[in-house]
């Protein structure tokens, strides 16, 4: 055993011949283990967490989490301060938690992970009931990798009066059988046969973007960001695992997660970070304004140049800049905004992109930095509390997760959200598939349609079947 830290702060001391615990106590081992495939580790927990797994791969594909049953969780149901609540809780956790093992590296230890609903004031349905207005966990087993080098993390709880040394042993054998139970060989499931189940109808969605744009031309917004809706049905059970190996391969550059409750999984590859904290360092992007890939070289630079000169793409990516700098400038010592985007190129779309760099203030947490900037004019529009009641009484749907933050946070505050886009809602042989897009005055609501249908595509590639109709 390597040692031992309470808390944030105390000196590294050995946990041989430490005494009983005077409180329920979190403890997280963790070892530096052989080097294993988080997505087999993922499959290999269905059997026993099946409806208790998550998933996350940053957009570097360099670093990796997999998470099997639940030690904490952390369910938000209220509207009022959710992000703080969250917050709050977490650091109650982990301000006694005792950490023995590897310590000091990305992702391991105690690390939560999880997501925020979109909008907590829009009538619940039964598509989102496992969620509610948030939910996170603190997984029973963590696998990371990072930096090239694998760790297994084991979080459990001491009981008044049980011996710190004894509950490690445990977490130890814990740990050994967990090991032994992985199997390298992946089986991969054959493509499923998805079936349209059911489409929002067309003409009533053009109709809202016509009426949004008559709002915007009399001055009531200057953004909105409408979202539609697939949904599909599959001839057998969704394996998540072979869904997240298909998104592997096919979003490169993305973040890719899944995150399940219940029969239920939210899961997709978002190209959108919302915030990346590293210490006092901060991270965010301004992703807003989009176009389809080329067929070839030379279509693709056409249609990128094309992109970076049109005026509505421009317009609907300039007030995500200037909300993101308005909100971050509050909490940051400096901040550092290009003023121009660049492009930012994906499997099936294209977008104006604009990286963001700053250094927190003292005392800021990275649920703080989330809390400011959800949700962006990218996601819910501007001025943002007009566009998200607009949102909130004009779209037939709950969002969800959709849109919202997801991601992890460690016993550091250290972690990182993307935005929970490119995305699918999957429960057993249904999925429901999300997509959106910002409308401005320019916009055209036959155009507006056809962008919603080609970022449908990435999880209709992701689940991997056929006959689903909507290409």
């Amino acid at each position: 055993m390597d040692g031992i830290v309470n808390g944030y702060s105390d000196p590294f001391v050995s946990i041989r011949g430490e005494g009983t615990t005077s409180r329920k106590t979190l403890v997280s081992l963790t070892k530096k283990i052989r080097r294993m495939d988080p997505v087999i580790f993922y499959q290999s927990g269905n059997e026993y967490f099946a409806g208790r797994r998550f998933y996350w791969q940053s957009q570097s594909g360099n670093f990796l989490m997999a998470g099997l049953g639940i030690t904490e969780k952390i369910k938000v149901d209220g509207e009022s301060a959710r992000m703080q609540q969250v917050r709050d809780r977490w650091s109650e956790l982990t301000k006694t938690a005792v950490r023995t093992g590897v310590i000091d590296q990305e992702g391991t230890g105690p690390a939560l992970f999880g997501g925020f609903s979109f909008d907590p004031e829009k009538e619940s349905d039964d598509l989102w009931q496992n969620f509610g207005s948030g939910v996170f966990y603190l997984p029973a087993f963590l696998l990371t990798v990072s930096g090239g080098q694998t760790y297994l993390t084991i979080n459990q709880y001491a009981l008044p009066g049980e011996s710190l040394e004894t509950t490690v042993n445990q977490m130890e054998e814990q740990a050994d059988e967990i090991l032994s139970g992985y199997r390298p060989d992946e089986h991969t499931s054959s493509e499923a046969e998805w079936l349209e189940l059911e489409k929002q109808d067309p003409k009533k969605w053009i109709k809202l973007v016509n009426l949004t744009v008559e709002k915007l031309n009399a001055g009531k917004l200057d953004k909105a960001v409408l979202s539609r809706t697939l949904k599909l049905i599959s001839d057998r059970h969704t394996e998540i695992g072979a869904v997240l190996r298909r998104l592997q391969k096919q979003q490169e550059g993305n973040f890719i997660f899944s995150l399940e409750a219940g029969n239920d999984c939210f899961i997709g590859a978002s190209p959108e970070l919302l915030a990346r904290k590293e210490n006092k360092k901060l991270f965010s992007s301004c992703l807003a304004g989009s176009i389809e890939r080329g067929r070839d070289w030379e279509e693709d630079e056409k249609l990128g140049n094309e992109l970076l000169r049109d005026r509505k793409n421009l317009l609907e990516h300039r007030y995500v800049v200037s909300t993101v700098k308005s909100a971050l400038q509050v909490i940051c010592e400096n901040l550092n905004i290009p003023d121009q985007p660049v492009l930012m190129k994906n499997k099936h779309i294209q977008h104006l992109y604009t990286p963001v760099e700053g250094t927190c203030a003292d005392g800021i947490t990275l649920f703080d930095i989330v809390a400011r900037l959800h949700p962006t004019p990218a996601l819910g529009g501007f001025p943002r509390d007009e566009a998200i009641k607009w949102i909130r009484e004009n779209e037939c749907f709950n969002r969800g997760l959709y849109a919202s933050p997801i991601g992890w946070v460690d016993s550091d505050g250290n972690g990182e959200f993307a935005v929970g886009i490119r995305s699918a809602l999957v429960s057993d042989q249904e999925a429901t598939l999300f997509a959106g897009c910002g409308i401005v005055k320019d916009s055209v609501a036959e155009k507006e349609y056809e962008e919603t249908a080609i970022k449908f595509r990435p999880m209709l590639d992701g689940l991997g079947g056929s006959g689903h109709g909507s290409r």
